[in-house]
């Protein structure tokens, strides 16, 4: 009977080590999608928090992938280790460069984009311009139109300018009383 081996030999260790460091490298470049993202289209901070949730989420099922499929279902602290090492060294060498190289392909889009649209924009303004006009000069008139109607109220359907010199039912006349 062949006994299963329980336990990993140092060169083992060391090979799960160095795996462990390449897939941080990987690790960082999924992370920089979520900062091309960023990049991209700005956020706000809960956004921020909620991508970074979804991250380390992502980063916990493929802890638990690697610990299941290269080392026996044998979750260790180096991995973890490596792990971040290698998305350490990424993020400050290639991460940073390819960022920047982001950062300067997406302006240089928007400056492109400006110079393109740049007499739509004017065309854009002087609409809005005259929208705007328009609005302020309909809301003044309803206004004065609402001033008006409420300065000249109907008297004559009113309960005590009625023109009828009926007796008023519940009421008690004070000359009456006298």
């Amino acid at each position: 009977m062949k006994v299963p081996e329980t336990f990993f030999s140092i060169n083992e260790e060391i090979c799960l080590f160095g795996l462990s460091c390449i897939f941080g490298i990987i690790i960082g470049i999924c992370y920089d999608v979520f900062r091309t993202a960023r990049i991209l289209f700005p956020h706000n901070t809960a956004l921020v928090v909620i991508e970074d949730v979804i991250f380390m989420a992502l980063y916990a099922v493929f802890l638990s992938s690697f610990a299941t499929v290269c080392a026996r279902g044998e979750l260790r602290f180096y991995y973890v280790v490596g792990n971040a090492i290698g998305f350490i060294f990424y993020f400050f060498t290639l991460g940073s460069i390819i960022i920047g190289v982001m950062k300067k392909i997406y302006y240089a889009l928007l400056k492109i984009l400006s110079v393109v649209f740049s007499p739509l924009r004017s065309v854009y303004v002087k609409l809005q311009e005259k929208e705007h006009n328009f609005v302020t000069s309909s809301k003044n008139t309803v206004k004065t139109n609402k001033k008006k109607s409420f300065l000249l109220l109907n008297t004559t359907g009113l309960l005590y300018n009625r023109k009828e010199n009926k007796k008023r039912k519940n009421v008690n006349s004070v000359a009456e009383q006298k």
